[in-house]
């Protein structure tokens, strides 16, 4: 049973992709990952206007348990971020794939290893 939204997409790094629209998507970390972090404490998000590399890190997010960086699930530029999770980071654990989204990003590459809600899901399961 995938309790991983069926309309997103996902990484190996346990970052959630949403389809874009006018090739922007918005970027999260899974409900997965947000368990193993634990409770999330501060959340440093990339800079509007700064260039993301799809796989490399981006920013960090860090919990009462450790430090974890943040990865580009895409290429492309950022043209927001979710401020209301720099404010309250705990929305990362309580929202995950709602209002604790991380930032929105103009795609201009995308890797071809995005998995889908299943395949993420056995990948996790693994």
């Amino acid at each position: 049973m995938s309790n991983h939204p069926e309309n997103l997409r996902y990484s190996k790094e346990h970052e959630w992709l949403t389809a874009a629209v006018d090739g922007v998507s918005t970027v999260g970390i899974t409900e997965y990952a947000a368990n193993a972090l634990g409770d999330v404490v501060y959340a440093q998000l990339p800079e509007v206007g700064t260039t993301v590399t799809a796989g490399e890190s981006c920013g960090e997010l860090e919990s009462t348990k450790s430090v974890s960086d943040l990865y580009a699930p895409v290429t492309g530029e950022v043209v927001e971020i979710n401020s209301a999770v720099v404010d309250e980071p705990a929305l990362v654990n309580s929202e995950p794939f709602d209002g604790g989204w991380l930032f929105k990003v103009r795609i201009t590459d995308e890797p071809g290893d995005l998995l889908s809600a299943d395949e993420y899901t056995a990948f996790t399961a693994g």
